[in-house]
């Protein structure tokens, strides 16, 4: 049986790949399960400054499996908690995260890309949440991060219609951050996440933590916090070093400390 996921590590970055090339790498427990355990690992090894999640040529992931979904009822998907059981690991990764996108985005994969920190997208990339043809409302927050991304009258279209956004239309709304081609996206990827692995990890957490808070609190909620980040890199030896090989005109030695 084939693992529905597969990991590599590459010097400072942790690659994962969708692996379910059969149903366009639909999303199910299974390949969550292992998804969020491949984060797991990568987040616990302090040698992988970032992470790139990739699909198939044909999809990142085609939405979540809905064989799988037909028959639960109500209390099938309320007592299991659903979505919030095992989907949302990548919302609490501490580290960054580009997905390289190429075709295939839709429903829960469209989810899967937003939660990611950047989105890399190849000249073949179509994003959808298509759900409402379903009679279902994106649930992995789709409706919550998609209007923060592309701003509130661009997502009421897409999850109306639930039709189709091709790479080029996403870029110009805020949902991607750069385009490839097909054949270069997840080398452009893994290049872009090797620069950013170079810096000092604590100071990426951070980053990551002070971006994120702008979405969930008032400007001078999220300008505190930034402050109180940016007093808090002062106590790093990362910090010193930093401005010490500036000073005297070299690359620095990050020791993540």
């Amino acid at each position: 049986m084939n693992a529905v996921i597969l990991t590599e590590t590459l010097d400072r970055v942790g690659l994962i790949r969708l692996n379910r090339p059969d149903v366009l790498n639909a999303l199910n427990d299974e390949l969550m399960n292992a998804l969020a355990a491949a984060l797991d690992s990568f987040e616990a090894d302090e040698n992988i400054g970032c992470v790139v999640i990739t699909g198939s040529p044909k999809a990142f992931a085609a939405g979540a499996d809905i064989a799988a979904m037909r028959d639960w009822g109500y209390m099938d998907v309320y007592k299991s908690n659903f979505i919030t059981r095992n989907w949302e690991r990548l919302k609490t990764f501490r580290k960054p995260v580009i997905a390289a996108v190429s075709g295939l985005a839709m429903g829960g994969g469209c989810e899967l890309a937003m939660m990611c920190d950047m989105v890399f997208a190849a000249d073949t990339a179509k994003f959808a949440l298509p759900e409402v043809k379903l009679a279902v409302i994106p649930g992995a927050g789709g409706t919550q991060r998609m209007p923060r991304a592309v701003g509130k009258a661009k997502a009421m279209d897409l999850v109306f219609t639930g039709r189709f956004m091709d790479a080029n239309e996403a870029e110009r709304a805020g949902l991607v951050s750069r385009i490839y081609s097909a054949d270069s996206v997840l080398d452009e990827a893994l290049k872009t996440g090797a620069d950013i692995a170079r810096h000092s990890l604590p100071v990426l957490m951070m980053l990551k933590e002070s971006v994120n808070r702008a979405y969930e609190s008032s400007l001078n909620e999220g300008l505190l916090f930034e402050r109180r980040t940016l007093h808090a890199v002062f106590a790093l030896d990362d910090r010193r070093e930093g401005m010490t090989a500036f000073l005297e005109k070299r690359k620095p030695r990050f020791s993540d400390r």
